[in-house]
């Protein structure tokens, strides 16, 4: 006697079948946090433009053959665009906002404590504070954690980075200000920003920004008369 029903599969090969369904859910919910973290489908090409943002856009022509190697994920700035005045908070929770750095070329890069690869991206970013920090240029990195304070600053200390200033927003509006101009799309996101408050180029998802390729390309941005073009 068997306890098989008519019209129904025996247990083992329902089992089977189910394995295919198995393997692509764990494969759409890998999709879904690769989303969740990167970002997909790329930059928003048609951000508004700022005729004044032209010549950060004379810039991102001139680097462009630079973002290679270590930086080729670097989106170079096709259209005038200025990036919106973002507000936050220094480490000793005064108000900040990005034009705090008017003349100064930025890289903004927005970070998290739970976000894996920002962690792992930040010690690139100090060498790269470290290299070429100066009046001329500065790493901004602004984390966006919303519920312990403590954790992102606890985090930098005890990886020992000392060189990269503190600032944050635990409201992460700096996310969504950045998001409606199409440079968000996932974290880390990072934007190089001219003395204008101009884009140069956006990047979505870490890079070793503290490598020679990184950094001959800041360096470039920073003043490209410099760098031979």
């Amino acid at each position: 006697m068997t306890n098989d029903m008519p019209g129904q599969p025996t247990p083992t090969a329902a089992a089977t079948r189910r394995i295919p369904f198995a393997i692509g859910a764990v494969v759409i919910g890998v999709a879904i946090g690769f989303a969740a973290v990167y970002g997909v489908g790329g930059l928003t090409p048609n951000a508004p433009g700022d005729p004044a943002c032209r010549g950060a856009v004379d810039v991102a022509r001139k680097v462009a053959p630079l973002a290679h190697g270590e930086v080729a994920a670097l989106t170079m700035a096709k259209a005038p665009l200025r990036v919106p005045d973002l507000t936050f908070q220094d480490a000793d929770g005064k108000p900040r906002k990005l034009s705090d750095w008017r003349g100064k070329t930025v890289l903004v890069n927005l970070w998290a404590t739970w976000c894996v690869p920002c962690r792992k991206e930040m010690p690139a970013l100090e060498h790269l504070q470290t290299k070429l920090g100066g009046p001329n240029f500065e790493v901004v990195a602004i984390n966006i954690d919303t519920r312990d304070p403590e954790k992102p600053k606890n985090f930098l200390k005890e990886a020992n980075l000392t060189r990269l200033g503190y600032f944050s927003d635990e409201k992460a509006k700096v996310f969504q200000d950045l998001k409606q101009i199409g440079r968000a799309l996932g974290m880390p996101t990072s934007v190089l920003v001219d003395g204008q408050g101009c884009e140069i180029g956006t990047i979505a998802g870490p890079a070793e920004w503290g490598s020679d390729d990184a950094i001959k390309l800041i360096k470039a941005a920073v003043q490209p008369a410099a760098a031979g073009f």
